[in-house]
């Protein structure tokens, strides 16, 4: 009636208490005959015709396919990014095979109460935890002797331009008298978790030597670390394996942040609180290949082992042996 009476669309709009872009795609949308205008039957009809159809079956039914492909790759702990960015590098062309890690994360949430979804959801990395800042009085712990500063690293390894420049850290167990040595090479990303006796400087020094001296000798340059106290024999490390070790500022996790994060993402597999003893080399070494065969996004989302083992054909012309 109101377009008869030649109201304008924002008139009508306001009138029915709607905004002017919705009135106006539903005149659009119903208007058949430009003479005789918007057609109320025909808008009429098709509002009860959809009423009675079905809903489309979501993209992530718990019984399709590709819930299946999602729910495997969670369970290997992949972000919904990762896996959004695989699927659709997988299926370029094919967008019943894709999709968003937005659509993942509502599926996960609006699953029933379960066992599946409590099991879902715990594979999702909860985001870092806050950090207690330590005690800012005065540092009690052992000042390691003839450190080099990382202010005086080349400028390469800064830029991760040249290959073979790691990260290292050690990753403490329960009660502080087991750990994990983790080392991340900054180009690739690529993990190497070590197994070490004790929270020692001998058994850290043992433990890095050893895993350090499985990679090529050109792909050992440097490993830069905190000022923890298991680097007192650092020089040791550089002994046996000719790596060049540097020394992060106090309280600067940022200067080691892929070895950081590397962390947050092992916490998942070796909780807080735990026996990191009971982990044999082959079990770590089962870690760090499920970390190296995730896709990363500052990679262009391909994985740290398929940009290392190019590296490594270029650096030593052979196929990758590391673990």
């Amino acid at each position: 009636m109101m377009m008869r009476a030649t109201h304008s669309i924002r008139a009508i709009a306001t009138h029915l208490g709607r905004a002017p872009s919705t009135v106006s795609r539903e005149i659009a949308r119903h208007t058949v005959d430009p003479i005789k205008g918007y057609d109320a039957g025909l808008a009429g009809y098709r509002a009860r015709l959809t009423r009675h159809r079905p809903r489309q079956r979501p993209k992530l039914h718990p019984d399709g396919e590709l819930f299946e492909a999602v729910v495997y790759l969670l369970r290997k702990y992949w972000s919904p990014e990762q896996i959004a960015r695989t699927l659709k590098r997988m299926s370029p062309n094919d967008s019943r095979r894709q999709v968003s890690h937005e659509a993942i994360y509502n599926a996960l949430y609006v699953m029933p109460r379960g066992s599946l979804k409590k099991e879902l959801i715990a594979c999702l990395r909860q985001g870092n935890g806050k950090r207690r800042p330590r005690s800012r009085g005065k540092d009690r712990r052992q000042q390691i002797p003839e450190l080099v500063s990382i202010h005086m690293r080349p400028p390469e390894i800064e830029d991760r331009l040249m290959p073979g420049h790691w990260e290292g850290d050690l990753i403490i167990g329960a009660n502080n008298r087991s750990a994990v040595g983790t080392l991340v090479e900054r180009t690739t990303r690529l993990v190497i978790l070590a197994k070490v006796d004790g929270t020692t400087a001998t058994a850290a020094a043992v433990g890095f030597s050893d895993k350090l001296n499985e990679v090529p000798r050109s792909l050992r340059l440097s490993m830069t670390y905190d000022q923890g106290r298991e680097m007192v024999k650092h020089a040791e490390i550089t002994q046996k394996t000719g790596t060049a070790i540097y020394f992060a500022d106090p309280h600067s996790p940022w200067q080691r942040g892929s070895n950081e994060n590397t962390n947050g993402l092992l916490r998942q597999y070796l909780p807080k609180g735990t026996d990191l003893s009971v982990y044999s080399q082959e079990e770590l070494d089962e870690i760090a290949d499920s970390l190296n065969t995730r896709p990363r996004k500052t990679l262009d989302w391909r994985t740290p082992l398929e940009v290392y083992a190019e590296v490594l054909k270029k650096s030593v012309g052979g196929p990758s042996t590391l673990q």
